[in-house]
């Protein structure tokens, strides 16, 4: 495990922010840890981060105690933060120097290192101006190469993607799918976006500073999403027949939606029904579905 977390609690003033929180991540696993804001993802972050301490319980990150090598800890691990931690008044180049001198990158060991950094995330056109002038999307691809820059074994992502336009948060993904391909790196991901969490090997639900949920996302849609038999033929039937049998059903201008649990009831349907089903399609549940269904809560919405 790269990451071993148990029992961890954090409180400020009256607030739990962690509470009793416990869990794993494997080495080279994409881990989603996903709750609405003020959850307790970025306390935990930071205490697995060595940035913040911990009230109980134990962190190790790596192998090492966080608490007893937060600096052996801090090596290993590169963070890309919600909000950019970069000198606007620096070029990307002068972010990025300044960055490897920590980790005693210099000369040609760091120019070497930018040009790694260019081939995956294309900073050749970029690198140079000063960061008040890039857009959005290019201040993240310097944020990433931030994190990367002394070649971590964890990535943490703290909402990567938030507010970028589609283009460039497809190009963010083929980074990262391009680092666990090549270098097995493990990736922990904080994210609001549903489809981003549904790739994750494996998923933890926060709510209040409590785990509440986790499982893969094909664990977790089969536990607590209703998937949908969407119906376009025979409405007026279909509505009447499937609610009589107690079936949830949704009558809308032109189909009828009819919930069930999971796709062997779809096909007992269609059996049973055939009649019924000239026309349909099947919905599966999803991430969206899940963590409302969890937590109660709409994560875009909190």
């Amino acid at each position: 495990m790269i990451i071993e977390i148990e029992n961890l609690n954090k409180s400020f003033k009256n607030v739990k922010a962690v509470n009793n929180l416990s869990f794993c991540v494997k080495e080279g696993e994409l881990f989603a840890f996903l709750g609405v804001n003020g959850a307790g993802k970025s306390t935990t972050i930071n205490i697995i981060s060595g940035i913040l301490p911990k009230d109980g319980g134990k962190v190790t990150v790596c192998g090492e105690d966080v608490d007893k090598h937060a600096d052996a800890v801090k090596s290993r691990l590169g963070i890309v933060f919600q909000s950019s931690v970069l000198d606007k008044r620096l070029t990307a180049y002068d972010n990025l120097k300044s960055r490897a001198a920590l980790y005693g990158i210099f000369g040609g060991a760091f120019r070497s290192r930018i040009e790694e950094l260019d081939a995956l995330l294309g900073l050749k056109d970029i690198v140079k101006r000063p960061l008040d002038k890039l857009s959005g999307g290019q201040r993240r691809r310097v944020d990433i190469a931030r994190a990367l820059i002394h070649s971590p074994d964890l990535l943490i992502l703290d909402e990567p993607t938030t507010g970028l336009d589609p283009q460039t948060r497809a190009a963010v993904w083929r980074v990262i799918d391009e680092l666990r391909k090549t270098r097995g790196l493990t990736v922990f991901l904080t994210t609001h976006y549903m489809e981003e969490a549904a790739i994750a090997d494996y998923v933890v639900i926060l709510d209040a500073g409590k785990k509440v949920a986790e499982g893969t996302p094909h664990e977790l849609k089969t536990a607590y999403a209703t998937d949908i038999v969407r119906l376009y033929s025979h409405l007026d039937e279909a509505e009447k027949q499937l609610a009589s049998l107690g079936y949830g059903v949704c009558r809308e201008r032109g189909y009828v939606d009819v919930e069930i649990k999971g796709t062997r009831v779809a096909t007992q349907l269609i059996a049973a029904y055939p009649d019924l089903f000239d026309d349909y399609e099947v919905l599966k549940g999803n991430m969206d579905s899940v963590f409302l269904r969890v937590t109660g809560k709409d994560i875009r919405e909190v």
